[in-house]
């Protein structure tokens, strides 16, 4: 059987990067100090999430019940645990931009069906990895600035709420396929993304929400690789099973069909890096960890000491260190007074000492900086700022190289996420129409002169 693995890059790089820096422990416990006092939009706020709705003005718009079902949801709502297991593109494991995500359907409530939905901001700003929170229904309250604020069918949590809910995540082994037997996948299908043992119960709980009885449904498996399957009947103990379409439907008849949300189609990536060896249960979510069966696989040692530790610097024949002192990284093998004698030389041009050049290295250009980097891409400034005040102390005087460039490209595009955030860029002056605009505007009948 062929596999498509030989021109697509392993994902578990990138989701063990993701592991390390997208949710940290600080806003781990945070939030769930929050969630246990009853306080969710703490939680929220602890997990960077911003809140667009108004319980009262819901109530005053949509009725009792529905702000009932809605106050209950935000209650159970781990928002640590939602942006852990959030859509993310690859190779750096950033939240998917641009997307809203249905978290919970509200059905019979109003005269209009509403949604909870997640959204995550364009790519021009999304510095901070922030996500908002919204009330979505068909009515009219749709953003302007957002590019699609509609709730999108690939990526939909409502069937998955254990991936959010934390009264549900004991669901999670059952739901992931922890304890099922592999099954072999469809011709050309990557074997380490996709977990098609899942799709024909999933495809059963997806098509019962729907209401559709054809038993038909889709995987999207590219952006041209659309797959049409049929669920089998089930035998006496109630096993579905899946084949491909004895016939091939029309492209606009497969478009229509329901399609297997991709928390459904594919392999979680806890799961995938446990059985990897590549992370260790206690690196993951509490409530993931306790969720998961316990991985017999060795874990991936970890990397040795680096050379050329900028803390031990060979100085005039000898091993001089350089250490924190007064919350400022100081050459401490060298007095006072020696140092102000050698920062005046350097600024009338003569040599510096290797050990002043070691600490000026290192405010420029740390080896901590791609862990920095990391930290910023994600959103965590303040992980980011511990790290870089755990090695050249709160007192440091950033100097021009790249750590400052760093740190001061992260401050200037968390401008344009608050731009966005108060309408005052409603759209990216270089960020294209959507389709459907601009077929607007090539039928629009021009004005009369």
């Amino acid at each position: 059987m062929a596999l498509r693995s030989a021109n697509v890059p392993d994902p578990l790089p990138m989701w063990l990067r993701v592991r390390e820096y997208a949710v940290p422990p600080s806003m781990i416990e945070t939030a769930a100090a929050r969630r246990a006092a009853g306080d969710w939009a703490g939680a929220c706020a602890a997990a960077r999430v911003d809140v667009d709705l108004d319980l009262r003005a819901v109530r005053d718009r949509h009725g009792t019940e529905l702000a009932t079902r809605l106050r209950a949801d935000l209650r159970r709502l781990a928002p640590d645990l939602l942006r852990w297991h959030m859509p993310r593109t690859a190779p750096h494991g950033r939240l998917r931009p641009g997307l809203t995500v249905s978290l919970s359907r509200y059905e019979g409530c109003g005269s209009a069906p509403s949604q909870l939905v997640v959204r995550t901001p364009p790519a021009w700003a999304d510095a901070g990895q922030r996500m908002s929170l919204a009330l979505w229904d068909e009515r009219g309250g749709v953003p302007g600035h957002h590019p699609h604020p509609h709730p999108a069918r690939r990526f939909r949590l409502d069937l998955h709420r254990h991936l959010w809910d934390a009264g549900r995540c004991g669901e999670l082994a059952s739901r992931c396929g922890a304890h099922a037997a592999p099954v072999p996948p469809p011709p050309d299908v990557d074997a380490r993304s996709w977990a098609p043992e899942r799709w024909a119960a999933e495809a059963e709980l997806l098509l019962r929400a729907a209401g559709d009885s054809r038993g038909v449904f889709t995987v999207r498996l590219g952006a041209r690789d659309r797959r049409a399957f049929e669920l089998v009947a089930p035998d006496v103990h109630h096993v579905p099973t899946f084949r491909p379409l004895r016939e091939p439907l029309p492209p606009q008849v497969v478009a229509a069909l329901p399609v297997l949300p991709e928390a459904a189609a594919r392999i979680l990536p806890d799961l995938a890096l446990l059985r990897a060896g590549l992370l260790t249960a206690d690196r993951l979510h509490p409530l993931v960890a306790d969720a998961l069966p316990p991985s017999g696989a060795a874990p991936a040692p970890g990397p040795g000491p680096r050379p050329g530790d900028p803390h031990r610097v060979e100085c005039r024949g000898e091993v001089h260190r350089i250490a924190l002192r007064d919350g400022v990284l100081t050459a401490v093998d060298h007095d006072p007074a020696q140092l102000r004698r050698e920062e005046l030389l350097v600024a009338l041009g003569g040599p510096p000492l290797p050990c002043l050049r070691a600490i000026d290295a290192v405010h420029r250009d740390p080896q901590a900086l791609p862990a920095v980097r990391e930290r910023l891409g994600h959103g965590d400034v303040a992980g980011a700022l511990d790290v870089v005040e755990g090695l050249l102390g709160p007192g440091a005087v950033l100097r021009d190289g790249p750590l400052r460039e760093t740190l001061e490209s992260a401050a200037a595009r968390r401008l344009d996420h608050g731009l966005l955030r108060s309408g005052l860029r409603p759209a990216h002056p270089l960020e294209p129409l959507p389709a459907r605009r601009r077929a607007r505007l090539r039928t629009r009948p021009a004005r009369a002169s």
